[in-house]
Formats: structure tokens, sequence, C-alpha cells
């Protein structure tokens, strides 16, 4: 069941350009009058030229409603000098109402380049079906129609320009929540190393559960890539790393590590370098981002380390791989543990709970419940410590100084990071990042 209609007006072409009011008519007539269209709310996408600043738009475009009383107050204009804007704007709302199923009626013409718009601004959670402005209207002529050449991609230099608008829109954009703030460890030498922990503030990322710098994108959640992309790039000029050399962990909630200059593994909770100015990731949503940094040997390392990969050993593996590929001394390793969910708030089954209790039973809470709570941060100090880390090398949330503490529990903290736990399937991301200076 279509949830939303899209009416394209932005670019008609020029011999139909005065017939706007006709062509919406008719087509607000046939979503009325044709239930397989009928939707809750009705989008119309039109083009506001540079210095025109049009009051009334829908008075403008539909001087007599009263023939369309079941639509007039489902019915929106939206105005913007590019597609993008206009696009984007509509999105947004869109996801206020968390409508997924849209219909778009547009100009035969124009349906390749809104596909591109569309695969550029939203994700797989959405479902789009296309049908032809027709200026007659009755029922059975809207009916599907495919413009020229379908299946021919549109020219590479048409789609830069696509994506370019894009970007420039998304720079735009104010940033949301409060300023972009980054937590750094004391731990680690900033005379050497780049590093930090984001919170959730300074992007542009609307959603709540995903507002506002939300740093990962999946085809389950509403944020697309360009959305987390120029989060990415605020991020960046913050905290002065270059976007473009930017390695991001691929999860698998494993321990395998990729060693960077080296085939790349499918899937990998680990990665490390010793290349100066590679900016290396760990995502971080309850599950731990670990930053890994070796002074001596000028080396570092990230890591996402999830309750299975607590189990399986990722930092760890992490740390051996920086022993094994660039001769570093395990007593000059530094680990850092970023915001992730504490034992005051995370549960598993006792199945599962058992295999931590197996590490140390402090490491679980309410062990004889059907549910403990876990600490997934002391597991990982203990195996950290047991393959030859130094206690004093290893920052958590057990640091004397709280003024210094900067792994916070994710879950009790809403207005500083998000959390799967807390905010459920549609959650943002934030990252813990480190690279060698140059």
């Amino acid at each position: 069941m279509v949830e939303a209609v899209l009416i394209d007006l932005f670019s008609l072409p020029d011999n139909l350009q005065n017939n706007i009011q006709g062509l919406v008519h008719n087509a607000l007539e046939t979503i009325e009058k044709c239930s397989s269209i009928h939707a809750p709310s009705v989008y119309v996408m039109c083009c506001q030229r540079q210095g025109s600043e049009r009051k009334g738009e829908q008075e403008f475009l539909f001087p007599d409603l009263r023939g369309f009383q079941s639509l007039k107050r489902r019915l929106e204009v939206v105005c913007a000098q590019t597609t993008a804007a206009a696009l984007y704007t509509i999105k947004q709302k869109l996801d206020e109402k968390d409508l997924s199923i849209i219909k778009v009626i547009l100009p035969t013409l124009r349906k390749g380049l809104m596909k591109v718009y569309i695969d550029h601004l939203f994700t797989a959670v959405y479902q789009f079906e296309f049908e032809e402005l027709q200026v007659v209207s009755d029922c059975e002529n809207l009916q599907v129609s495919e413009p020229q050449h379908e299946g021919q991609r549109l020219p590479s230099q048409d789609v830069a320009l696509i994506q370019s608008e894009i970007q420039m829109y998304l720079e735009s954009l104010p940033s949301l929540k409060g300023e972009l703030t980054i937590l750094r460890s004391s731990l680690i030498p900033d005379d050497i190393f780049l590093h930090g922990f984001t919170t959730r503030t300074g992007g542009i990322s609307y959603i709540p559960t995903l507002s506002s710098c939300n740093l990962f994108s999946s085809c389950k959640r509403r944020d697309p890539q360009v959305v987390v992309k120029e989060n990415l790039r605020r991020l960046a000029n913050a905290a002065g790393f270059n976007p473009e050399a930017f390695h991001r962990v691929k999860i698998d909630h494993a321990n395998a590590v990729c060693i960077m200059g080296k085939t790349e593994p499918d899937n990998y909770d680990g990665i490390v370098t010793n290349q100066k100015g590679v900016t290396l990731a760990a995502p971080g949503a309850d599950c731990i981002p670990v930053l890994f940094a070796d002074p001596v040997r000028r080396a570092c390392g990230a890591a996402h380390s999830g309750w299975k990969g607590t189990l399986l050993g990722v930092s760890m593996a992490t740390v051996n791989a920086m022993v094994s590929e660039y001769g570093c001394n395990m007593k000059d390793i530094l680990v850092v543990l970023g915001p992730s969910v504490g034992p005051c708030c995370y549960k598993l089954p006792h199945e599962s709970a058992k295999e931590f209790h197996r590490i140390d039973p402090k490491c679980v809470r309410l062990f004889d419940s059907a549910n403990p709570y876990i600490d997934i941060r002391r597991a990982t100090r203990i195996l950290l410590e047991r393959g030859g880390i130094l206690p004093e090398n290893i920052q958590d949330d057990s640091i004397t100084d709280q003024n210094q503490n900067i792994t916070f529990c994710t879950a009790c903290h809403p207005d500083k990071f998000y959390s799967h736990f807390r905010d459920g399937t549609n959650f943002g991301t934030q990252i813990g990042f480190i690279s060698i200076k140059a």
C-alpha cells in the first residue's frame, strides 16, 4: 500500500511550464479517484528560482482546491532551488511520519535523474515506484510508463553533477544538537598520535535516534551514506585528519585483524597500521571502540569489541598483530577503551554470561538470574593484562581521576551517545579513531 505520493514538477519541459496547474489538477484528480494510489500524504516538488521568494506556493499552484477536499489536509508543496534540497526536505517530512512506500509521479525524462537522487539520499528502508505525469486525468491513463532507453545508465558526468549538488546542499546545512565534541585520552601522547572518540552532537542527521553526528549507514537505517559522509567530513575538519585516508573496520563480531597495506579481509573487527596520516576507526553504539598506540615503534590500531568479540579476544588479536607486524613490545602498547555500555545497564542471557563468569566472576553481577549484568570492559582489561599489556597502560572506567574518564556508559547518557541497547534497531553510531601524525 502506497504511503505517500510525490509529484515532481521540478524541471518540466518548456512546453509544459505554462500548464503546471492543469498537470497538477489531473494528477491530483487521479490520486483522489484511484484507490490503488490512495496515500495519507501528497507532496508536490517544484523549483524556486533564485531571487524569488514567492509566498503561498500552494495557493499559486492550486487556486481552487474545493474539488479535492480529501487531499487538502494531506497536501504539501515543497519549493527549493535544487532537486537535492527539495527531495531532502521531503525525506524529512516522510521520516517525521515514518513513511517508507512512495509513489513518484514525474515526467518521463526525469526518471533516470530522480533514481540517482533517490539512490544517494535514501536507503533500502524505502520503496519507490514510478508513474508518468499525464495530462489526461482518466484513471486508466495514469499507467506506469518506462522512459526511453530504460536500463541505460545516466552519463557519468550527469551522475557527478548530481553528487556535487547533493554534497554542496548537505555542506550548507547547520549542525544539530550543539557543537561537534571529541573526547580524548591523556594516556595517548598527542605529539605522536591524533585520536579521539566522537559523541552524538555536531552533525546533520535529524532522525531522533540518529541525531546528529551518526557515523554509520546501513540498508536497515534511514540515514543514507551521503549524510554519514558529511558528518565524517565535519569530524575530519574538527579533528584534523584526511577523510579520504579513513579506514573503518568491517564488523563481523569476531577477532580477525586487517593489516593496512596487505590483502584486506572481507570482514574484520581490528585494524592496525604504521603508516603516517592514515586514520583507523572502530564504531561503537554499546560495543567498545578500543584504540591502541605504541609511541616507541610508532604504530597504532583500532578494534570493535562487542560481547562476542570480547570473548573471542579481538583486543589481544589486535595487539598481537602490532607485535608481529611492526615489532612492537607488549609493554609499550597503550590501550584506551571508549564509550560503551556499562555493567550498570548491559544484560545477557545466562548461557552467554557463563563465558564471562569463566573469565572472572567479577565480570558478572546477579549471575544466578536469567539475564545477568555483564561487564565487557572488565573482561577486556583482564584479557589484555593476561596477554601482557601493563595494567597502567590500559585506560577504562576504572580510572581513579573521574575527570579523566572517557569510558562513559552509552546507555546512561542519551544526550551524549548512541545506544543500540537503549534506542532499538534504528540506532546511531559513534566511533573511536586514531592516526600517526605526519
